[in-house]
């Protein structure tokens, strides 16, 4: 092998990334939460979307060498996958036994190692918000660097759409396709998102490939004057509810407006249930979502997409998984977006990563979106 023609990349995975999100837990930046995400039955799935990205890569696995972290943040899955890579060496990493035993300060000492290679062309990472912060603390902008989604909160624009997407973007910079530019890093105060509050700041900014069709957009708040708006969305909604059926609440101000119509109480950030227009639970986690549609009513879904973003289905509703969207199925989503914030999001389309590639292939397709009283949008989700 000609290690003159050999592109150099850094890997580093969190591997606890999205553990918190079936579990409605709203992340796993705390040991505390990662413990209590394991005893509510959440796996890793950071290894998957990892998986995902090399199998995108396979085509140019020759002309590409890693330079990672040992074991479960970056060996195991090029080893798997076969590809050619080394390993960075610090005595913290010695005693990772299990993903779980992985922290932050992982992420930071690994980016600082992994830059000190001054052949380094990009670094990528696997994980969420928490993990971007993590490496813009340890190495600011010293290097291009690009995340895969894998986390819960994945509202920073330094991510690409999802792994598959994420490949084509690296392939692209790799080969001088696409341009580098200053991405957001965002991050939300994780004990105040579980209490329903939505507090968002901008950390920094990282030098990202950017092509805008695989590029996420970091996710944008909802303006005051979208209240009336919401306001008449919420009274079609309920007028349009049928009796005797579930409806599953995602989150987001524009749904939360529907309950404070029936004057119901519902979490902002959580995913609440609906049954003859009465709350009947809130917050719920996967397990328990998949508990009623054991009941045998008939279930829907309502969801707004992120401001900016697009994305309807795998960020910050990870309550909507892979188990859960294959019982409910496309046909019973109920889509709605005020007109501001659809104006916001590129040519109007949404988006989805269930983290299942073939499911999202299943739920892509044109939808009604209702956008007003008495007005809808036929818009396409991909």
């Amino acid at each position: 092998m000609d290690e003159q023609n050999i592109f150099e990349l850094g890997l580093i995975i969190n591997p606890i990334a999205g553990m918190g999100g079936p579990g409605a837990l709203k992340g796993t930046d705390s040991r505390e939460i990662l413990e209590k995400a394991i005893s509510m039955g959440a796996k890793p799935t950071a290894l998957e979307r990892a998986k995902e990205l090399l199998q995108n890569l396979t085509s140019v696995k020759s002309k590409i060498k890693f330079l990672t972290c040992p074991s479960y943040m970056g060996e195991n899955s090029l080893r798997e996958m076969e590809f050619n890579h080394s390993l960075i060496h610090d005595p913290l990493f010695d005693g990772v036994s299990s993903p779980y035993d992985t922290t932050n300060e992982h992420t930071k000492v690994a980016a600082k190692k992994l830059i000190q290679n001054p052949n380094l062309r990009l670094l990528i990472f696997i994980g969420g918000d928490g993990t971007a912060r993590d490496i813009l603390n340890a190495i600011d902008k010293q290097i291009p660097c690009l995340g895969i989604p894998a986390g819960v909160k994945v509202f920073s624009s330094v991510f690409s759409m999802n792994p598959r997407v994420g490949a084509r973007l690296i392939l692209q910079y790799l080969w001088d396709e696409t341009p580098l530019r200053e991405s957001e890093v965002l991050d939300v105060d994780e004990e105040a998102y579980r209490k329903g509050t939505l507090d968002v700041k901008i950390y920094g900014y990282m030098l990202v490939p950017h092509v805008p069709e695989y590029s996420q957009a970091s996710k944008m708040g909802t303006p005051s004057s979208d209240l009336d708006n919401q306001e008449r969305i919420a009274k079609m909604i309920i007028e349009s509810m049928e009796d005797d059926t579930y409806y599953l609440l995602g989150p987001g101000t524009t749904i939360k407006v529907i309950t404070d119509e029936l004057k119901q109480e519902k979490t902002l950030l959580g995913v609440d249930l609906m049954h003859n227009r009465k709350i009947v639970a809130k917050d719920l986690n996967e397990q328990q979502i998949l508990e009623y549609l054991k009941k045998g009513k008939k279930v829907k879904i309502i969801l707004s997409p992120i401001g900016k973003q697009g994305f309807i289905l795998g960020r910050g509703n990870l309550q909507f998984s892979p188990t859960v969207l294959k019982k409910i199925g496309p046909k019973n989503l109920i889509i709605v977006s005020t007109k501001y914030k659809l104006s916001t999001i590129k040519n109007g389309v949404l988006k989805i990563d269930t983290r299942d590639s073939q499911l999202d292939e299943e739920f892509k397709g044109f939808y009604r979106v209702i956008v007003d009283q008495d007005e809808i949008k036929i818009c396409e989700v991909k």
